[in-house]
């Protein structure tokens, strides 16, 4: 069962802050050495000073020098002073959060609602969690680091739970309509994104909420893989050092933005792929030999290149650019049954009929020709959320060729998960992304969440429509 509980936050003090537009942030893995300076000019209080402050310390040693000054620590210094100073602040009583992103796409306008809480941490073998994409040591070691420092989660990750009824979103809808939002803002690198937050005190809202979400299994990990696995590294190692902290203790949980799979604005945006540095097969060599399994279509340009992907009802249509000479097609695959003979190893089906492993086992690889060893460490391939970025590069001449591909698919990425397989590098980018500085969560040896069964506080709860609750 998945289990959910409501937090004391720490969070920037909104009577400080009338706008928190220039204290949030991308997620720490989306942000560049100029994003970073970028955020540090917008507020010397903006999270990446905590999040991501090693930046600014190229050449520095990542360990202690021995006198505790490290860039770990002293993003814990920052956290310390920054609550001694109240630029952060800390929930007087166990809260939820409802945190909703409203944006648009292709012309289209979305509202996707998320729920930020604590999320007990399970095992993957449990089939509570499930992640959906490879982790790497590198980024693990960095964030153990970072946490061990600061003992407070100071991000959310991004999950999904079913909910085919959507019935949680409708608790929370419920709980907030009519309510103003307690932050309202923008964040400076996806800025088309309004970001609203609202604060649910209520324990009768909150109550209904768990309950709802404590029979669901199978939650999938959308963004945040790295953070989640050092949490439970971060967890063992206390249990380990605190053996007779109970069930509750707030390392064994770790903070999140829950969104419904069902959830009409849940967005996943395609990654394409472009290969540069690689000359060894040239663009019209590998339409020659895709033929052999896909039929070829030209197509005029860039727009009816995606169109024609994306009407594809399983993504097995892949766009192809070779340049100003070769031009723009869409290579479909001849017959699904070919599939499992093209690529082998020890993967089911489903993992085998993604789009992203056609591409990158059948089209880069057998086709093209592209060494593994090149995509694994991206000297070879650059990935693009922006089509039209990957075709400036080929025809400017940094890149070779490009892939195009449609969005991976909801119900493919739940039929992977299931069977406990990680889907390859790259394989989804959900739009927007949860953005951080909007709350953090304490996670030290002293810290405990409130049970399920604890009384109500006997002092008021004031909604945003001015009735009580006790």
């Amino acid at each position: 069962m998945a289990i959910i509980r409501p937090f004391r936050g720490v969070r920037y003090n909104l009577q400080r802050f009338q706008d928190i537009g220039a204290l949030v942030s991308q997620p720490y893995d989306r942000i560049g050495e100029e994003l970073k300076q970028q955020y540090d000019a917008l507020s010397p209080y903006n999270i990446v000073r905590i999040t991501l402050g090693h930046l600014e310390d190229v050449g520095l040693p990542p360990l202690s020098n021995g006198n505790g000054a490290d860039v770990y620590s002293r993003a814990r210094d920052t956290y310390r002073q920054w609550m001694a100073d109240e630029i952060l602040v800390r929930e007087d009583r166990p809260v939820l959060y409802a945190y909703e992103q409203s944006f648009t796409v292709d012309q289209h306008t979305y509202a996707r609602m998320g729920l930020i809480a604590a999320v007990e941490l399970a095992d993957f073998n449990e089939g509570i969690i499930l992640p959906h994409e490879r982790t790497h040591s590198g980024p693990k070691a960095d964030r153990l680091r970072l946490l061990n420092a600061l003992q407070v989660n100071p991000e959310q990750i991004f999950m999904l739970y079913p909910d085919p009824q959507n019935r949680v979103n409708a608790l929370i809808r419920q709980a907030i309509a009519g309510c103003p939002p307690d932050v309202d803002t923008v964040e400076l690198f996806e800025h088309d994104v309004r970001q609203r937050l609202w604060i649910l005190r209520d324990a009768e809202v909150i109550a209904a909420i768990q309950r709802e979400m404590a029979p669901l299994r199978d939650l999938i990990i959308a963004d945040g893989h790295h953070r989640y696995e050092t949490a439970l590294t971060y967890r063992n190692a206390q249990r380990l050092a605190y053996p007779n902290a109970p069930a509750t203790a707030a390392f064994n949980y770790i903070g999140a933005t829950l969104v419904s799979m069902d959830d009409p604005g849940l967005v996943v945006l395609p990654t394409h792929r472009e290969i540069r540095r690689f000359t060894a097969v040239s663009p019209a060599e590998i339409l020659a030999r895709a033929g052999q399994h896909f039929s070829i279509l030209p197509v005029r340009d860039l727009p009816a290149c995606l169109a024609t992907i994306n009407a594809h009802p399983k993504g097995h249509a892949f766009g192809f650019y070779g340049g100003l000479q070769v031009g723009f097609h869409v290579l479909t695959l001849r017959d699904e049954r070919l599939i499992d003979g093209l690529i082998d190893g020890g993967h089911s089906h489903a993992w085998k009929s993604l789009a992203v492993s056609i591409v990158h086992k059948i089209l880069l690889e057998q086709v093209a020709g592209v060494p593994v060893q090149g995509i694994e460490d991206k000297s070879l391939i650059r990935y693009h959320r922006n089509a039209a970025q990957a075709v400036k590069d080929v025809d400017s001449g940094e890149g070779n060729f490009v892939f195009f591909l449609s969005p991976t698919r909801i119900e493919d990425i739940r039929a992977v998960a299931a069977q406990g397989e990680r889907m390859p590098q790259k394989s989804t980018d959900f739009y927007p992304k949860v953005i951080s500085g909007l709350t953090m969560l304490p996670i030290g040896p002293d810290e405990v969440l409130e049970a399920d069964d604890a009384p109500v506080a006997a002092e008021t709860i004031r909604r945003c429509d001015g009735l009580l609750a006790v």
